[in-house]
């Protein structure tokens, strides 16, 4: 019913967003006479606050074309590799004048997005500084509210199958770089090639911001998943998909009230953004207002979760801690990431993380104790919070740097 009525208030704001943003462009626009009346600036700058705050959010594209290779433009592609029932495998072709996709020494990295309420282009950041010196594919999730009903579930056990089939498909020279939740099925996709012995094992795994072991240093993220039993999870924020999309009659844990969640962890720094876009949009301060509309852009695009994925990851992840006690079984193996060897290990944290707690990244090296210390490494990036993680100007300028140079010595 919550379903139903969120579907039903976005078609009651639809048209009062449309009509905000039209008459925030009569009070904005040189062409209007009421452009030039006393307050007009205030008046467009309101409505055109109620019209953002209104309308809806689509996935932004990556727009990553052309990147700077060598000082010289090259133009960016996006390429289907791979198309599943919930996931696409994206490449991001670059088109060197001498018809190469790639470089010769160009190690190929296959960064693993996360599947947790946002669209993968969250990581727009992240590709874009891979992109001069990398052959870069992403995961691409699709969101459940589009997958109609009759191509099955997805459980937390099809994630690392999923990630297994993407890293045999580029491998064995790949480098995976997953961040945030996909540390744990990632970990354990190349857990189990491990023990395997799949020669398409990747070459380095870099891990960044994840919940290897949440019960170092648990956040209030962490501490909601065990403080309520998975029943309530699954009875207060699980509801079927309504009739007005693909995935009718879909059990998913939806992208609103994952997103309601993210504004109630700081309310007051998402009020003192939209005040200070407002005062931007009435002084005509034009960078810092593309500036605003980019991130929420972004932070208000969000996807529905399949609802036995969500419920597994809960409980796997967040209340058995089944990874680090070595209890999990995905399809009846055994995840022992001690028999992981060639494969090199990168942890990464913020200093100031507030969704995975210091050391619970770093937990991974604990859990791989076959690989050399020579070819494990970790970072505490200082000042920086979660999201500075993977982009922003300490990404770009401090983390990234050292990942590319991790990868270069692992290839």
């Amino acid at each position: 019913m919550l379903y139903h009525l969120h579907d039903l208030q976005r078609k009651f704001m639809n048209p009062l967003s449309v009509w905000a943003q039209a008459t925030s462009e009569l009070f904005s626009s040189p062409y209007s006479p009421l452009s030039y009346t006393p307050f007009s600036r205030r008046v467009a700058a309101g409505y055109d606050l109620l019209h953002r705050i209104g309308k809806p959010y689509e996935k932004p594209g990556f727009e990553l074309s052309p990147t700077v290779v060598d000082g010289r433009k090259v133009p960016v592609k996006e390429e289907v590799v791979v198309d599943k029932p919930f996931c696409r495998l994206l490449h991001f072709k670059r088109g060197f004048t001498n018809g190469q996709a790639k470089r010769k020494d160009d190690p190929t990295v296959l960064v693993v997005a996360p599947l947790s309420g946002h669209h993968a282009t969250l990581l727009r950041d992240t590709v874009r500084a891979l992109l001069p010196d990398h052959d870069v594919y992403i995961t691409d999730w699709i969101d459940a509210r589009l997958v109609p009903i009759a191509r099955g579930p997805f459980h937390l056990d099809d994630y690392v199958e999923y990630v297994t089939e993407f890293v045999r498909r580029l491998g064995p020279d790949v480098h995976v770089i997953s961040v945030c939740q996909p540390t744990v099925p990632v970990l354990a996709a190349i857990s189990l090639m491990a023990t395997n012995k799949d020669p398409a094992s990747p070459r380095s795994m870099t891990m960044m911001g994840g919940p290897i072991d949440t019960r170092r240093n648990p956040t209030d993220v962490n501490a909601l998943a065990t403080r309520k039993p998975l029943e309530w999870f699954e009875n207060n924020v699980i509801f079927k998909v309504p009739s007005t999309h693909p995935g009718y009659l879909r059990s998913v844990y939806p992208g609103f009230l994952q997103h309601a969640g993210f504004v109630a962890m700081n309310p007051d720094r998402h009020l003192n953004s939209h005040w200070d876009y407002y005062l931007d949009l009435v002084k005509g301060d034009e960078e810092d207002v593309e500036s605003h509309r980019r991130f929420y852009d972004e932070y208000n695009a969000v996807i529905d979760l399949p609802a036995e994925y969500y419920l597994d990851t809960i409980r796997i992840v967040f209340q058995e801690h089944a990874l680090p006690r070595g209890t999990w079984f995905v399809r009846g193996q055994r995840v022992a990431p001690e028999d992981i060897r060639s494969t090199a290990l990168f942890t990464i944290e913020g200093e100031l993380d507030d969704i995975s707690g210091s050391g619970q990244t770093q937990a991974a090296h604990d859990l791989c104790k076959s690989i050399p210390k020579s070819r494990q490494r970790h970072l505490t990036a200082k000042d920086v919070g979660h999201y500075g993680i993977f982009s922003g100007r300490r990404w770009r300028e401090v983390i990234y740097p050292e990942i590319r140079d991790f990868i270069r010595a692992n290839v």
